[in-house]
Order: structure tokens, then C-alpha cells, then sequence
């Protein structure tokens, strides 16, 4: 068996694949245009099935080599390969593809960032596969249901940087995700697609899976270094960058399970077919989650700046009871602070759209409330998370932490004093942008939403509470 799958690395891969899509007009006119700012769209979404990067999704075929071929992964990869790094790092960027992870940094300039003159050391790429967002649940079923792309993803990235191997860090409560990834290497070194003269191509590289122990701070790129390398998961100060000291002392670049796994149909297909979508800045596909109060819950791939109402309609069935019935939404993971009813009707799911609108994409990971939820005991339920998961390196974080979940805590009862909103604002505002990482931003950005657009709430409750001691203690 492993003697026919190595014949698949040649160019007999070519008999497995099925016609890639031509270019739409608006990704000629991209191609056509050097100024990607007059090529505008009016309508985003649906996306077509053709323009569709996660094929196997929902784990309806079979998630091995044999199903990834016919799906169109490991197609040209040698080609690819053999175009250099220049090439494949010209194609990222044309695409306009942003960090997938929360961030949403330019994966092209992040990944130039590598390419500098060698000093002898190793230079290694590191898939932060730790999803411990809440509300987040795209890269577990990339890794589940479509591995193999995450590893033809991880040769290609790793060939734009230069790399020696790839690391994937992965979240240890994933046993499945790890189990289905950790057969997708197997297969691809049986195959001869990874390894030593991988692809046929002359480029050696390896691929290594690390299971974490399951802690949310090591979400964060230096605390997955720290602990990659067998240390307590705690934020590095920076600098030095990861790109110039990153894991085992070495050049390193931390990249985000779903920002690599796109890396190869960009290639494929070309920068500008994936630049056609969304807004600019704004550009590609996307993988939304969706769940809370809505009617059916899921994990689709959508174009970006996809109206988020149409998004929950189309793809989520809508509001349980309706959208009248809807009372708030968090769009990008539990860090990202909360958007109105009136605020969500309004915002496209895009990186722009969302910080005028206040909050973030984050993750893309859109949690639904309508009016059955109690607002201020779900933030509360968040500021409990964020304490427990604060590494306490940082004082603001650990002592602040403690302080908004202890006061968020007696809000949901009422049992405080209409001052003491203010106090808790203040109190965020000394934990945000004061920490090593950003965990005391995502714990403080939640509570700041709370606080911004459901203070009459809060102050309600307060005196509910208040009357309700009064006529007790009479």
C-alpha cells in the first residue's frame, strides 16, 4: 500500500482531481486592476458550492487520503512547491488573507517576516490549533473532517518560510481532531508528501502533532511556545518577536489552523480568485460558527462581510422565536463585546465593519441571545471563565480578573449599588491594554459591552433587589 499511495505524488495525482473552477469576472477584474480599492462589491454571500474551500465540513466522506484526493487536495502541491517562496508569498498577499485566529494580521507579511538571510538556525512553523475560545468550533472540524488540508497546508506554508517542520499545538480535550490528524501524517509520509524530499520536490519537511493539557492561555502564540518547549503555558514579553526567537530559541512563525489550511487552493486557484470575495480588507471565505438561541446551530463557510443577519437566517434558521425575539449577539467568540438588536441588523461579518460597530470578528464565532437569556448572568458566566483561565503572570489580569467576576457575580442578583457600574467600567479600563497578552482585553471587553449597552438592565435589577430587602426588612 505505502509503494502505490508514493506513486500519488507524482504527477498521476493529476488523474484524481476534478477541473478546478475558472475566475469569476470581478476576480479578472481584480487580476486586471492594480488598485484593489475600485473593485467593489454591493452584495456579499451566499457563497456557490464551487467557491466552497472545506468540501468535507460535517464529515459526510471519508476524511483520508483516498477522499482528500477526490476532493481536490494534494493537486500540483510539487508545482507549487517548486514556484518558490517568493511565489507562494506573493499569492498569500494578493489574496488579502488576514489571520483567521482573532487577530487578523496579513498572513503574507507575517510569513515574509521569515525570510531573511539565514543564521544557522532552524526556522520552524507553528499551527496554534489550542481552540479554547468559547463559542469557537471551526478548526476541530478542519482537523476532524478535512486534515488533510491542514497538512498540505502546513508544506506549503512551511516551503514560503523556509521552515525545517511544523508543530501543531492542539487543544488536549480534542482526542478525536488529534486521532483523525495524526492518521492524515501518517498517510501523507506513507505517501511521500511530507518528509524527506516531500512531494518529490527536494524539500524536506516534517510534520509533528503536541497535545496541550488544555489551557486556554496557551491560545495565545508565546504561551503555546512556552509550552510547546515544555514550560508553564505563560505570555513571553515582546520582544523578541517569535520571528526572531520563537520555539527552542529559533526563527518561528504561530499561525492559525484555519489561515493555513486555506493556503493551498489560494495557490491553486490563484490570489485573485480568493481576493474576489468580501470587502477589501476584507477578503476571502470564512468559516462562521453559530449557535446559542437559534434554530439550528452550525459551522458554515461563508464569503466575508456577509450581512450577520443574513448570515443567521440563511445558514442558522433564525432566532428561536424569531429575529423580534432577538436580544443580543457576541459575533466573534466570548472576548468580543456584545452587538444590539438594532447594531446587528445593521454590521457585515468582516474585521471594518464590526470595530466601527465596537466590537471585533474575533473568532467568528457568533452567539445568539434572544430575550429568554439573562444578559447579565451570561457575561457573568464569561467573567467566571476569564478568571479561572488568567495565568496570573500579570497583575491587572489576575487580581482584575477576580474583582470583575466577584462583582459581576452579585450583579445578577441585583445586590450592588448603581456607583459601582462605573467602578466596574473603570475597572476593565485598568486591565485593558495593560497586560503581557491579550487575555485581560477579552476578559475586560465583554463587561465593557455589558456595561455600554445594557446599563438600564443592570441599574433595574439594583433596584428590584433593593426593594425587594425593604420589604423584608419591614
Amino acid at each position: 500500500m505505502a509503494a502505490s499511495l508514493r506513486l500519488l505524488s507524482s504527477a498521476a495525482l493529476q488523474t484524481y482531481q476534478p477541473r478546478l473552477p475558472q475566475l469569476s469576472p470581478l476576480a479578472i477584474a481584480i487580476r486586471n486592476n492594480t488598485n484593489n480599492n475600485k473593485v467593489q462589491k454591493n452584495v456579499y454571500g451566499p457563497l456557490k458550492d464551487e467557491d466552497r474551500i472545506f468540501t468535507n465540513l460535517y464529515g459526510r466522506h471519508d476524511f483520508r487520503l483516498k477522499g482528500a484526493l477526490a476532493r481536490g487536495d494534494w493537486y500540483k502541491t510539487k508545482e507549487i512547491i517548486l514556484k518558490g517562496h517568493e511565489w507562494i508569498l506573493n499569492e498569500i498577499r494578493i489574496s488579502g488573507l488576514r489571520g483567521r485566529g482573532g487577530a487578523g494580521f496579513p498572513t503574507g507579511m507575517k510569513w515574509g517576516f521569515m525570510n531573511k538571510p539565514s543564521d544557522g538556525r532552524p526556522k520552524y512553523l507553528v499551527v496554534n490549533a489550542d481552540e479554547g475560545e468559547p463559542g469557537t468550533c471551526k478548526d476541530r472540524e478542519i482537523m476532524r473532517c478535512d486534515p488533510h488540508k491542514l497538512v498540505e497546508g502546513c508544506l506549503i506554508g512551511g516551503r514560503a518560510m523556509g521552515a525545517r517542520a511544523a508543530y501543531i499545538y492542539i487543544r488536549g480535550e480534542f482526542y478525536n481532531e488529534a486521532s483523525a490528524l495524526q492518521v492524515a501524517i501518517n498517510e501523507a509520509y506513507e505517501a511521500g508528501l511530507i518528509g524527506k524530499n516531500a512531494c518529490e520536490s527536494g524539500y524536506d519537511f516534517d510534520v509533528f502533532v503536541h497535545r496541550g493539557a488544555g489551557a486556554y492561555i496557551c491560545g495565545e502564540e508565546t504561551a503555546l511556545i512556552e509550552s510547546l518547549e515544555g514550560k508553564q503555558g505563560k505570555p513571553r514579553l515582546k520582544p523578541p518577536f517569535p520571528a526572531d526567537v520563537g520555539v527552542f530559541g529559533c526563527p518561528t512563525t504561530v499561525s492559525n489552523v484555519e489561515t493555513v489550511a486555506v493556503s493551498p487552493a489560494i495557490c491553486r486557484r490563484g490570489g485573485e480568485w480568493f481576493a474576489s470575495f468580501g470587502r477589501d480588507r476584507n477578503r476571502g471565505t470564512k468559516l462562521f460558527n453559530i449557535s446559542g438561541h437559534v434554530n439550528n446551530p452550525c459551522t458554515v463557510e461563508e464569503e466575508m462581510s456577509i450581512p450577520l443577519k443574513d448570515l443567521i437566517e440563511r445558514h442558522a434558521g433564525g432566532v428561536i422565536g424569531g429575529w423580534d425575539n432577538l436580544l443580543a449577539i457576541i459575533p466573534g467568540g466570548s472576548s468580543t463585546p456584545l452587538l444590539t438588536k438594532k447594531q446587528s441588523e445593521e454590521v457585515l461579518m468582516d474585521f471594518d465593519s464590526l470595530i466601527q460597530a465596537g466590537t471585533g470578528l474575533g473568532t467568528a464565532a457568533v452567539i445568539v441571545m434572544n430575550k429568554s437569556a439573562d444578559v447579565i448572568r451570561c457575561i457573568s458566566r464569561l467573567a467566571d471563565f476569564y478568571k479561572h483561565e488568567s495565568c496570573g503572570q500579570c497583575t491587572p489580569c489576575r487580581e482584575g480578573c477576580a474583582w470583575m467576576q466577584k462583582m459581576m457575580a452579585r450583579f445578577v442578583t441585583g445586590n450592588g449599588h448603581p456607583e459601582e457600574i462605573d467602578m466596574l467600567y473603570e475597572i476593565t479600563k485598568q486591565i485593558e491594554g495593560h497586560t503581557i497578552c491579550a487575555l485581560g482585553d477579552g476578559a475586560a471587553w465583554p463587561v465593557q459591552g455589558l456595561i455600554r449597552h445594557f446599563r438600564p438592565l443592570i441599574e433595574e435589577r439594583m433596584a428590584e433587589y433593593k426593594q425587594k430587602k425593604t420589604a423584608a426588612n419591614i
